[in-house]
């Protein structure tokens, strides 16, 4: 039975994988900014046969780290899922929304949250431990469409931060994965998209169960397609 903690767990992708592990008998740390209002995630904890935590934890915040990895206290990770996101303006270059604020809110969760939650959570990784990162197709240079600047920028910092980290960490024996969930209904989705989170959740669950050292540095979808930087 693994131990697998996953950022961002109270909706979307995040908390499907809390369910996919929790069904398969893993023990799941799942963290959401407001854990009282995570009322779907905090059920999944009668399901069993796996354990479900939820620990409060602001991505956006990293005065919320510490007070995160001590509650972790002498328990080994398996997976660090970092899967904490957020979107931006998803107009062009003269959306009224690409605001500096806009764009220092989503660098702040999707890129320096990713890599803060990797820094502090790298001394609880067990040995052979992974680090499984979320991105985006999207981070693509050959996936552009002149829109989303924010959100495209954004995914494509984490997916380079991912892959210095593969190099960092390859020889301490922790493998780093960096993942496209596809484009999935959910609220950052969107209802007209393509695949169900159930379908996106239990691809990444086998993309995660095959990343090894091998493959470290990987830029794949959740079924396996390799994706360019």
């Amino acid at each position: 039975m693994a131990t697998v903690v996953i950022t961002g767990a109270n909706r979307g992708i995040g908390l499907e994988l809390a369910k996919a592990y929790v069904g398969r008998g893993d023990t799941v740390i799942a963290t959401a900014r407001k854990p009282s209002e995570a009322t779907a995630l905090k059920a999944l904890g009668a399901r069993g046969p796996g354990k479900l935590e939820v620990l409060p934890l602001d991505v956006a915040d990293a005065g919320t780290l510490p007070a995160f990895t001590t509650a972790l206290g002498d328990r080994a990770v398996d997976l660090l899922v970092v899967n904490s996101g957020v979107n931006g303006a998803r107009g062009a270059h003269d959306d009224a929304a690409n605001t500096a604020e806009a764009w220092a809110k989503i660098f702040a969760v999707n890129v320096a949250g990713a890599f803060l939650t990797v820094a502090a959570c790298a001394p609880k990784l067990s040995p052979a431990g992974k680090i499984a990162i979320i991105s985006s197709v999207m981070a693509s240079s050959a996936n552009v469409s002149g829109t989303s600047y924010p959100y495209r920028a954004s995914k494509a910092a984490v997916a380079n931060v991912g892959a210095n980290l593969a190099v960092e960490f390859k020889p301490k024996r922790i493998a780093v994965g960096i993942y496209h969930p596809g484009w999935v209904r959910t609220d950052m989705g969107g209802p007209s998209a393509s695949i169900a989170p159930e379908e996106s959740a239990a691809g990444l669950v086998k993309r995660f169960d095959a990343l090894s050292l091998a493959t470290t540095g990987v830029f794949e979808d959740y079924a396996g397609k390799a994706i360019a930087f």
